[in-house]
């Protein structure tokens, strides 16, 4: 597997550029977990707070999911358990499918961000480069997604896919091969919610992280235990996003 992430606050400034990342897919309309936002996209609710943009907004933390990766978690060949392990290295490593674009709703969410984080897997960096036009993206590997380390089941062959559900399923009793156990990265998610929040309220701006499925989940709870709550959920689909607000 990929191992532990590398040492959070090494990450590097990028300066944004515009990709010709296809439409993506609607974000889901009943994402799992707990949110207290409207599913589906929909804003429930306004934040009110001393601090805020030249607007007079409060800040908001907009959290997004990479676009479509080039490498397909459903396409065949079924592999087995170590192959699988190869497999995910490449699908951490590999760059957005082209012809994707940002959807209009993402931009025009993050757009009074001054600056995006990122986690520096390459999907991830892509994503928030297509949506920040001239503006800097701050890879750091305290962003990256939670490990997927398979069960040694032998010879048996699944599909990427399925390999993944059954690796989430057994990392969150506790198997993790070599890789980051589930206690590191909660204690990852804490860190990281805290830095993104700190950012957002010392700066009184928006903050835009640009990271993955499972750990974007992880950072739902931190936000809360730090007085923020999801005001728009838009599920866990590629380019998907939620918003969170002070309460």
């Amino acid at each position: 597997m990929t191992g532990s992430p590398a040492r959070p606050g090494a990450g590097h400034d990028r300066a944004g550029s515009r990709r010709g990342l296809s439409r993506p897919a609607r974000a889901a309309t009943t994402p799992p977990g707990k949110c207290l936002g409207k599913r589906g996209g929909r804003v429930i609710a306004t934040a009110t707070g001393p601090s805020g943009d030249a607007s007079g907004r409060p800040p908001r933390l907009i959290v997004v999911r990479h676009g479509q990766p080039i490498v397909d978690r459903e396409a065949l060949p079924r592999l087995t358990w170590q192959e699988y392990v190869g497999w995910w290295q490449r699908y951490e490593a590999s760059s957005l499918k082209p012809g994707q674009v940002p959807p209009k709703a993402l931009l025009a969410a993050t757009a009074r961000a001054p600056f995006l984080f990122a986690s520096i897997r390459p999907r991830a960096i892509e994503t928030a480069q297509a949506i920040a036009g001239a503006r800097h993206v701050r890879s750091d590997p305290m962003f990256v997604e939670a490990a997927l380390p398979p069960p040694r089941w032998g010879k048996r062959q699944l599909l990427p896919k399925t390999w993944n559900k059954w690796a989430r399923l057994w990392w969150m009793f506790g198997h993790s091969l070599e890789d980051e156990p589930k206690s590191a990265a909660k204690a990852r998610a804490r860190q990281a919610a805290a830095r993104l929040v700190e950012t957002a309220e010392a700066g009184g701006h928006d903050v835009v992280l640009c990271a993955h499925g499972w750990f974007n989940r992880m950072l739902r709870p931190e936000f809360a235990r730090l007085g923020w709550r999801c005001v728009r959920d838009g599920g866990d689909s590629y380019w998907s996003f939620r918003v969170y607000e002070r309460r």
